[in-house]
């Protein structure tokens, strides 16, 4: 497989990573706030908000690799 192809197909599968990433924030935030408003700050509460925190961060790091492999494909 050339170079380019590679590089395009890992862009492609990040891309969706991060579609599914997002997705999963935007679940877990909405449960958050449904926990928080039925005053229910119990351990699932505060471990849906670590797990928000390393799923923010982890999208964050895979934005940057998305922009790395982009650059990537522009010097081939």
């Amino acid at each position: 497989m050339p170079k380019i192809d590679e590089i395009k197909s890992e862009i492609d599968w990040l891309k969706d990573l991060f579609k599914i990433i997002v997705a999963l924030l935007v679940a877990l935030v909405a449960g958050i706030s449904k926990l928080y408003l039925d005053l229910e700050t119990t351990i699932l509460f505060y471990s849906g908000i670590t797990l928000g925190i390393g799923l923010s961060i982890w999208l964050v790091l895979l934005a940057k690799s998305i922009k790395e492999n982009i650059k990537e494909l522009g010097k081939l």
